[in-house]
């Protein structure tokens, strides 16, 4: 899910140590466009502490467009868009689902489980290998594989919005202290 596609995951291969050596996690990477305007876009967050800083975007944004010069992996002309996930943003690995326990999510599968593809509940974390998630209406927690989710994404709700700013409010009280104690 961090790559769509097989030259996604080739670029995936290449960027990913990069961005490891720098201190962050790459959670999506997309090679869009046709031939003539292709952009590459890699959400990504500190591994530390999941935040990503107008700062760190371009911070990454240069270690791995001195990677992709050198290696040249792309044909043809690019633009290169580095990102944070940003509040409402995708869950593409195990962990994603165990952090965000608690808060709504739309999942995609890629197959039909219970006659659909698609699911909206709140994340009840992980079991194993498989996403646990608590449909509407449903009375039981669903277990659904990892391995079928091909797209999932955080659903823009209060909770999730508060925590966003609880998140930057200590972000910044964090800063200020630093700030202070210098």
């Amino acid at each position: 899910m961090r790559g769509k596609t097989a030259e996604d995951m080739r670029l995936l291969e290449l960027i990913e140590p990069v961005a490891e050596a720098a201190g962050y996690e790459i959670v999506r990477l997309r090679l869009m466009g046709g031939d003539k305007q292709r952009r590459l876009q890699i959400m990504a967050e500190r591994a530390i502490d999941g935040d990503m800083m107008v700062e760190d975007c371009a911070k990454l944004s240069r270690a791995i467009s001195e990677v992709m010069d050198a290696a040249d992996p792309i044909a043809g002309e690019y633009m290169l868009e580095v990102s944070s996930p940003g509040v409402d943003r995708p869950l593409t690995r195990l962990k994603d689902f165990a952090t965000f326990e608690g808060y709504e999510a739309r999942l995609e599968l890629d197959r039909m489980a219970e006659g659909r593809k698609r699911f909206r509940g709140v994340l009840a974390g992980v079991d194993g290998d498989n996403v646990a998630i608590d449909l509407e209406g449903e009375e039981h927690t669903a277990l659904i594989p990892f391995s079928w989710i091909i797209e999932a994404k955080l659903v823009l709700t209060d909770e999730l919005m508060k925590r966003g700013a609880e998140v930057r409010a200590a972000r910044m009280a964090a800063e200020e202290q630093q700030q202070t104690s210098e």
